[in-house]
């Protein structure tokens, strides 16, 4: 049976530190594949505990964890077959994640002005500017790397200024987790690129698994960081606080989620 070449298996030029088919003869890269957990796990989770925010504040929340899991979905295809398609198809979910959470998120006051402050014509043009840029990539895959370079960094950026803004410990030390997890995600993907045959003499060519789920912590705080201080301009009057499941003793390891007291005037969250 033909198949075309895009979904060969290892038709894609990508190839991890991680010794290939080594576990099991019908995946490419095992440990790259099953360290996409999280992905499945938490969202689950999210959606329910965000259930308050996306009443009060904005349902869109819910397709930003549900995109995690589509990113989950393409991560492990890819790592499985490392095909071509599974290598775009990956690349594309984590734009979407970037593009939708840009939609959901950046800050009203940084808008320019065609957009008169209207957020839903803003969505609708990121949108627009994401279905261009998915046509755009599959025509042209290394565009996927340029949009998203153009998208993260100002996320960074943007960021820190809004952790600026924020007088909060509690917030302030859930900003600083996640800069911690997204450094360590940054460099294992640059050793596990650049220093293989060193990890591969350790007998530990496994760091990009260990990307996986330091991304996943770093992109879900953000979300959260963002969702907060995103409610803390839309809805002052709610009392936007931040929580952690089971419980806020669980600061260090437990889930942050947003969620609501309705006070008047500023929000208090400390």
């Amino acid at each position: 049976m033909f198949i075309p070449v895009e979904l060969q298996r290892g038709s894609s030029e990508i190839d991890w530190c991680e010794h290939n088919y080594a576990i099991l003869p019908g995946i490419a890269e095992f440990f790259n594949t099953i360290s996409n957990v999280l992905f499945f796990l938490l969202p689950p989770m999210l959606i329910h505990l965000f259930r308050q925010y996306a009443q009060q504040v904005n349902k869109g929340i819910n397709i930003i964890w549900i995109l995690l899991v589509v990113v989950g979905v393409c991560s492990a295809y890819f790592h499985a077959t490392l095909s071509l398609v599974g290598q775009l198809l990956d690349e594309l979910a984590i734009l979407w994640v970037i593009m939708w959470s840009t939609a959901m998120f950046f800050p009203r006051r940084y808008y320019p002005a065609i957009f008169n402050g209207n957020r839903t014509i803003f969505k609708v043009a990121v949108v627009t500017l994401s279905i261009f840029s998915t046509v755009l990539a599959f025509l042209h895959p290394a565009v996927n790397h340029l949009v998203m370079i153009c998208f993260v960094l100002p996320s960074a950026f943007l960021l820190v200024t809004e952790m600026r803004r924020c007088d909060c410990d509690r917030v302030y030390r859930l900003g600083r987790l996640c800069g911690i997890y997204t450094t360590i995600a940054v460099t294992v993907w640059m050793s596990d690129q650049v220093n293989c045959n060193f990890w591969s003499a350790l007998k530990f060519p496994y760091l990009h698994s260990i990307w996986h789920i330091m991304i996943f912590e770093g992109a879900y705080l953000g979300c959260v960081l963002f969702a907060y201080f995103d409610a803390v301009v839309e809805v002052p009057e709610q009392g936007p606080m931040l929580k952690y499941w089971p419980d806020d003793t669980w600061e260090l390891v437990g889930v942050p989620y947003i969620s609501f007291k309705t006070v008047a005037g500023k929000a208090t969250n400390c």
